[in-house]
């Protein structure tokens, strides 16, 4: 151990009982009274109380307390928390994170280059904007570039990472320098607000912000970072553990509100659900809807609340007829409705002998191929323009079903249009998985590790399988998985974009035509079908042509951030549960 961290366990543990002024000015390092006047810088989304130059628990209690509507205030270095509580129990919590520090002294610097991407301040509006739509995504509050303390006067700076092809801010982070922000002796800084897009495929965009953060306060002389971290956030964790973090013993309380109910509440139903599932249930259990877990595995869990009980799988209930769920999943049956609700199609016919696969092709130039009944991609092979290539595509589908659908294939962007109650509540552009090569690593390697990421994004959901579509798309584009992409060349490794073969979303909901809208909308009165996920194949989200390829009764509702579809489920579950949110 470093004589540094023995003074500073010192300094914590000396004395058996003293009193909470002494605790807080010795957590502030240098064993003097407090300081005379608190401190509080604003971040943006709520304000950074320093525990420690508060002069007794009442008054730090107090500050908290008036936390501003819609923000989340944050005490940290708070020595005697236990002191803080018993002013307001019914008001105040203590936040469940763990504090970590680095000791510059013990930081090395990176021995990988990691390419493709920036870093730089934020400086204006349309910088403030991505941030806070990268934060939108990640569920952390906006930031409120008006409200911030100035740096002059200690307040926080704000760094992105930005993606040096397509310009897109692809993650942020938040520092504080203490010296700047209350003359702390021991010379610290402190890290916040980490977020990297779940959809980034450059690799290392979190590391470099963190070691950025690191590099910048060394610079100007401090000694040491610290951060607060969920406590079972593993994934963050073993990044800080890497670059040399360890624990600190200190607290941080905050406030109770809607934002950190969560942490207060406690995590609800402990099953390991998948993402569809735990975003429904969290959302039932936040408004006080009793929630019972029948099949963690299969998603199925059951809802009740006045009386009233409603199972689900997922986003699909009881509410859903079962003529309803066999229209969606039978695409021949799917096709027929809507076709004969005037809504545009495309033609179908099942797989048969070789001459009448021949024949479909050739009328249509380039086909889709498909099982009957199949879900998540599985099975599906986009833009056939060969013969070998459909007869191939026709054996993989018939492992997931014996019906194998031809389908004339349509170019455009995959948008998924969400419908609840027949009402238009998320739409989004799916986008096929990719990699961004480095000059180094082979396609394959850079599959892997893509998957890898898209994994951690979405809760194990989506990954890129290594398999006949894959090396099908690999050489339709003169690569295979042994190839080297030069660095920063992007290339798609699938065709078609389901989420759970690694593709991506990217919110288009603001910008949707209404005729798309209105389709959506009447596809899901054809099908009688009070939630339905409708793909479209379209030429932009903005524009008014489309075919409707597929609907889905058991839409995925997580993943599309910033839209409020599990909220919307659960009002058309339970209607009355609305005046709880």
């Amino acid at each position: 151990m470093k004589a540094h961290e023995i003074a500073y366990g010192q300094r914590l543990l000396r004395g058996q009982a003293p009193s909470y002024e002494r605790l807080q000015a010795r957590l502030a390092g240098d064993g003097s009274e407090p300081h005379d006047q608190p401190r509080a810088l604003h971040c943006g989304w709520g304000r950074l109380l320093i525990g420690h130059t508060y002069p007794d628990p009442q008054s730090l209690a107090g500050a908290l307390q008036q936390e501003r509507p819609g923000e989340r205030d944050i005490a940290l270095y708070v020595a005697a928390p236990q002191q803080v509580l018993a002013q307001a129990p019914q008001h105040l919590f203590l936040d469940p994170s763990d504090t970590l520090r680095l000791w510059f002294s013990d930081y090395r610097q990176a021995q990988r280059v990691f390419r493709g991407f920036r870093i730089r301040r934020a400086q204006n509006a349309a910088d403030w904007q991505a941030i806070n739509a990268l934060y939108q995504t990640r569920g952390m509050l906006p930031i409120d570039p008006e409200r911030l303390t100035p740096r002059h006067l200690g307040g926080p700076v704000y760094w992105l990472a930005e993606d040096d092809d397509s310009g897109a801010v692809i993650g942020s982070v938040m520092g504080l320098n203490h010296h700047k922000a209350y003359a702390d002796p021991e010379h610290g800084s402190s890290l916040w607000c980490l977020a990297v897009d779940p959809q980034c495929s450059r690799p290392g965009v979190g590391e470099v912000l963190v070691r950025h953060l690191i590099e910048h306060f060394m610079s100007r002389g401090l000694a040491y970072l610290d951060l607060s971290v969920l406590h079972d956030n593993r994934q963050a964790k073993r990044l800080y553990e890497k670059l040399g973090f360890r624990n600190l013993p200190t607290f941080a309380v905050k406030r109770k509100n809607g934002i950190n109910q969560p942490l207060f509440l406690g995590p609800g139903p402990q099953a390991e659900l998948n993402p569809y599932a735990r975003i429904i249930v969290d959302e039932a259990y936040r408004r006080g809807i009793e929630v019972q877990v029948d099949d963690a595995a299969a998603g199925l869990f059951s809802l009740s609340m006045g009386g009233r009980r409603v199972r689900c799988r997922e986003s699909l209930s009881d509410l859903t007829s079962a003529v309803s769920m066999t229209l969606c999943q039978d695409k021949r049956l799917t096709q027929h409705a809507l076709e004969q609700a005037g809504l545009h199609v495309p033609v179908q016919q099942l797989a048969g002998s070789a001459d009448d696969n021949l024949a479909f092709l050739e009328d249509h130039g380039a086909v889709v191929v498909k099982p009957v009944d199949g879900e998540q991609g599985q099975g599906v092979a986009v833009n056939l323009s060969t013969y070998d290539e459909l007869t191939q595509a026709v054996e993989q589908a018939r492992r997931f079903d014996s019906r194998v659908l031809l389908e004339s294939y349509h170019p455009g962007f995959d948008l998924r249009i969400v419908v609840i109650a027949h009402e238009v509540v998320a739409a989004a552009i799916r986008h096929p998985a990719q990699v961004v090569g480095d000059g180094s690593h082979c396609i394959r390697a850079l599959i892997e590790a893509q998957s890898r990421r898209r994994q951690a994004a979405t809760g194990g959901e989506s990954r890129i399988p290594l398999d006949e579509e894959t090396e099908r798309t690999l050489h339709a584009a003169g690569f295979d998985y042994d190839s080297v992409l030069p660095a920063g060349q992007p290339l798609a490794v699938r065709r078609a974009a389901n989420l759970h073969t690694g593709g991506t979303l990217e919110d288009v909901t603001e910008r949707l035509h209404p005729t798309l809208a209105d389709a959506a909308i009447r596809a899901a009165r054809a099908l009688d079908i009070p939630v339905v996920g409708l793909d479209f194949m379209v030429a932009d989200a903005s524009q008014p042509n489309y075919v409707i390829i597929e609907a889905n009764e058991r839409v995925g509702l997580a993943n599309h951030e910033p839209q409020p579809t599990a909220e919307r489920f659960v009002d058309l579950l339970f209607p009355h549960s609305r005046a709880l949110t």
